[in-house]
């Protein structure tokens, strides 16, 4: 919101440490050179310093992989619009929309895509509703004691350590002799 004529000293005063005296002797640099100490010049500068291109591309491709997670929807959506400040090509509303809804916890997205919201402000409002209303519902379903696993046939019988075999083993025969072979 600051006019464009203020920016330059509005930034300058807000320097402190070490930023304050890279930006003392670059613009002493500037001035030698005879360049013009301008607000563009200035964040130029300050940008390729500070946060150079290989810190932009890791925090587009953060912004890329993004996905919500245990986080909650707002902690998501904050992230979301943070690192969409990164991303290189343009975005319209509907873009970001999809993207946000993509990346979304399942159970989630599937109550907020079918209401086709292309307001990224009202999407994440009906995210967050839809996920308090969901903590709410689980919070009042009753606990289930959880049942114990059955194991073996149908009654839930278990079969005795003798009676078990291994899928490699061949079947136990009845005879009188000391092996069976089958009839040639």
């Amino acid at each position: 919101m600051c006019p464009a004529e203020n920016r330059l000293s509005f930034v300058v005063y807000m320097l402190i440490g070490e930023a304050e005296h890279w930006w003392i002797c670059m613009k002493s640099i500037m001035e030698g050179w005879d360049e013009l100490v301008t607000w563009e010049s200035f964040r130029g500068k300050f940008l390729s310093e500070y946060f150079p291109d290989s810190v932009k591309y890791a925090k587009e491709v953060e912004f890329l992989q993004l996905t919500q997670g245990s986080k909650f929807v707002t902690e998501y959506a904050e992230k979301f619009k943070h690192l969409s400040h990164f991303y290189t090509l343009p975005l319209d509303e509907e873009w970001r929309c999809c993207k946000f809804e993509n990346r979304l916890r399942s159970d989630i997205r599937l109550m907020v895509v079918p209401l086709s919201i292309k307001d990224l402000a009202a999407l994440v409002e009906k995210a967050r509703v839809m996920e308090n209303m969901k903590r709410e519902v689980e919070g009042q379903r009753p606990q289930q004691p959880q049942q114990p696993q059955r194991i073996g046939g149908p009654s839930g019988s278990k079969p005795r350590h003798e009676e078990r075999r291994r899928p490699y083993d061949r079947p136990h025969h009845q005879s009188q002799g000391s092996k069976s072979f089958p009839p040639q």
